[in-house]
C-alpha cells in the first residue's frame, strides 16, 4: 500500500512551507519517524518524519513551495527492506563460464579477426608520408618558449599579481624577458591569479520572510533610536559573589540577560508605551511582558519568546533563557515558541558589537541592543576611574512613543542595571537569588 505524506501545519496562520532539504532520496528505505526532509515556513525550520516505514518515492524537489496538506511524497508499506548482497547476480570469473575468458565462442573469435584486419589497415594509413606543411605553418615560428617568462620575468610578475599571458614577450621565438616583466602595467580591471569563483543560491523561506520584515520595519514605521550607557561594575560584583552559589542550587549560569530583562521588565511598567503596538488607528496596550530574546541558530537569526517575564525571578529567566537557546540550537524551536513577543532584547555583544541600531521587530513599537562590554575610563565622584562599560540602544516607534518616554525608558534600565540591589532584588540579594 503506498501512503500518502502530507504537509502537516507547523502552525496557525501558515498555509505554505518549502521543501528546504531532502535527507533522503527517491526510491530509499525509510523507517518510521525518521526525519526525510528539512521544510521552511516563515517562521521557522522544521523536520518532517517519516510516517511509517518502507521505500519512499518524493513528489516534490528541494526549493518548491507546497501548500499545507499537499502530498510531498509516498511510502510503500508492502515493500521489503532491502537485506545484504543479491545472490542473483551473476559472475563470470569461474573457468569455462559461457561468458568468461575460459570459452570465448566463436562469435567473439570473429570479432578478433575483424579487430585485427582493422589495425593492419590502420598501421598502412600511419606509414604514408605525410604532407609538406603551408607556407604559413612554415613561418609560425612558435614553440615552447612563446609565452614562457624567464625565472627573473616569473619572479617579477608574480609580484605583481600578473599572469603571462597577458604580456607579450619580446625573447626569441615570442620568450617574455626580464624587461617585458619590469615594463608591464597591470590593468585596473585584470583579475588577479586568486579564485573569482561565484555561487548563486536560493534564500530559505525562513530568511526571505526575515528580509521582508526588517524592509516593512524600515519602510512602515517612524523608527528613531537612542543610546546610552552603563557601568557594568555591580553586576559583575554580584556574579563573582554568587554565580557558583546560584549555579550549584539551579543548575544554570547567573548570566547577564536576568539582569537585562528583569531590568526591562521594570522600565516597561514605568513605561507602558513602550510596551505596545499600533494597529491602524489604534493602540494596543499589553498588562503582561512577553519578551523576545534574539538568537542565533543553525539556520539564522531566531526570535524565542519568555512569555509573561514579569512572573518570573533570576533563576526563572536563565532556566528559560537557556531552554530556549538549546531548542532554536538544536533546530527544534516551534513557531509557537516563537510567535507573539511585545518587546526585543538583542544581544549583539556576544559578537563583539560596540554599538548598533537594532531595527524594531514588527509589530512591536521597541527593541533593546546590547553590545560588548568594555573597560572604559570614566567619572566617578570627581575622579577618573576604569569600569566595564557597555553602550545600550533602544530603537523605538516613533508613531506612538515620544522621546519622553523612550529616553526615559533606558534610563530606567540604565539605573536598574546601575543598581540591581536596590531596584531588582529589593535589597535582598540572596532571596532574590533564591539561595
Amino acid at each position: 500500500m503506498a501512503l500518502e505524506m502530507k504537509v502537516p501545519s507547523p502552525g496557525e496562520s501558515i498555509t505554505e512551507v518549502e521543501i528546504a532539504q531532502w535527507l533522503v532520496e527517491d526510491g530509499d528505505w525509510v523507517e518510521k519517524d525518521q526525519a526525510i526532509a528539512e521544510v521552511d515556513s516563515d517562521k521557522a525550520t522544521l523536520e518532517l518524519p517519516a510516517e511509517a516505514s518502507g521505500i519512499i518515492t518524493l513528489k516534490a524537489e528541494e526549493g518548491d513551495a507546497v501548500g499545507v496538506g499537499e502530498v510531498v511524497c509516498l511510502i510503500d508499506t508492502d515493500a521489503e527492506k532491502p537485506g545484504g548482497g543479491d545472490d542473483s547476480t551473476e559472475t563470470y570469473d569461474k573457468p569455462g563460464d559461457e561468458k568468461g575468458e575460459g570459452n570465448a565462442g566463436p562469435d567473439l573469435d570473429k570479432q578478433d579477426a575483424k579487430n585485427k584486419d582493422n589495425g593492419d589497415k590502420a598501421d598502412a594509413k600511419t606509414q604514408t608520408p605525410s604532407k609538406s606543411s603551408t607556407p604559413d605553418q612554415a613561418q609560425d615560428k612558435k614553440s615552447y618558449a612563446t609565452g614562457t617568462p624567464s625565472p627573473a620575468a616569473k619572479k617579477i610578475l608574480s609580484e605583481k599579481g600578473m599572469d603571462a599571458n597577458s604580456v607579450k614577450g619580446s625573447g626569441r621565438d615570442g620568450r617574455i624577458t626580464k624587461a617585458d616583466a619590469d615594463q608591464a602595467t597591470p590593468s585596473m580591471g585584470t583579475p588577479g591569479n586568486g579564485n573569482r569563483g561565484t555561487e548563486r543560491k536560493k534564500l530559505s523561506m525562513l530568511r526571505r520572510k526575515v528580509a521582508e520584515r526588517l524592509v516593512s520595519a524600515k519602510n512602515q514605521t517612524a523608527m528613531l533610536t537612542t543610546f546610552n550607557e552603563v557601568n557594568m561594575s555591580p553586576i559583575f560584583e554580584l556574579r563573582k559573589k554568587y554565580k557558583e552559589q546560584f549555579k550549584e542550587k539551579h543548575g544554570v549560569s547567573l548570566g547577564f540577560m536576568s539582569f537585562f530583562t528583569l531590568a526591562v521588565v521594570r522600565a516597561l511598567d514605568l513605561y507602558p508605551d513602550v510596551n505596545s503596538m499600533i494597529d491602524g488607528d489604534y493602540q494596543i496596550k499589553h498588562d503582561f511582558k512577553d519578551i523576545s530574546i534574539a538568537v542565533s541558530g543553525p539556520k539564522g537569526l531566531m526570535v524565542p519568546v519568555i512569555r509573561n517575564a514579569e512572573n518570573l525571578t533570576f533563576r526563572g529567566v536563565e532556566a528559560e533563557v537557556k531552554r530556549l537557546a538549546i531548542r532554536a540550537r538544536d533546530g527544534k524551536i516551534t513557531v509557537d515558541e516563537m510567535t507573539g513577543g511585545t518587546f526585543t532584547i538583542s544581544n549583539g555583544g556576544v559578537f563583539g558589537s560596540m554599538l548598533s541600531t537594532p531595527i524594531i521587530n514588527p509589530p512591536q513599537s521597541g527593541i533593546l541592543g546590547m553590545h560588548n562590554i568594555v573597560e572604559r575610563p570614566i567619572a566617578i565622584d570627581g575622579a577618573i576611574a576604569v569600569a566595564p562599560i557597555m553602550y545600550v540602544a533602544l530603537s523605538y516607534d516613533h508613531r506612538i512613543i515620544d522621546g519622553r518616554e523612550s529616553v526615559g525608558f533606558l534610563v530606567a534600565v540604565k539605573e536598574a542595571l546601575e543598581s540591581p540591589e536596590e531596584l531588582l532584588m529589593n535589597n535582598d540579594v540572596k532571596r532574590a537569588l533564591e539561595l
